[in-house]
């Protein structure tokens, strides 16, 4: 429970916005995550403690954006895996075909424990297909701060 010095951060609630406009555009939500021990993804994507996750509805299945944590599940390399993500992990929010979305500061170092992983059923015909690991044309999105 918050107490009422403490006001609940903006940052869920500024993604799950940044999620809508995104999908409504027709445009693919990515998300970059700090990839600290906090996060559950496959770790052989991580790079330079970092991983870019495509949170759209083709490519996610139950996403849920709560005020503390993303969740999903998704395939990768084939294997459906479940994603966990806490909110301040999450460096930005941006559409893969034109960059545009929403960078957030730093979090502070985790100091939580680690979580174990959840083991996911077998992948199934309708589970999402695979994220890309990279952008079309192979260049870095750019995000572009909205004001």
């Amino acid at each position: 429970m918050q107490s009422a010095l403490e006001s609940p951060s903006t940052r869920p609630y500024l993604l799950r916005a940044m999620y809508e406009w995104c999908v409504d555009s027709g445009f693919t939500p990515y998300v970059a995550v700090m990839a600290d021990d906090t996060v559950q993804v496959p770790r052989e994507y991580i790079k330079d403690g970092q991983v870019v996750l495509n949170i759209g509805p083709d490519a996610s299945n139950g996403l849920l954006i709560g005020n503390e944590l993303i969740e999903f599940k998704a395939r990768f390399a084939g294997v459906v895996r479940e994603i966990l993500v806490p909110i301040d992990r999450v460096m930005a929010i941006y559409a893969r075909e034109n960059g545009q979305g929403m960078a957030f500061p730093a979090a502070p170092a985790a100091d939580k424990k680690p979580r174990a992983a959840t083991p996911v059923a077998p992948a199934s015909e309708d589970a999402p297909p695979e994220p890309p690991t990279t952008p079309p044309g192979g260049k870095r999105p750019v995000l572009t701060r909205i004001k």
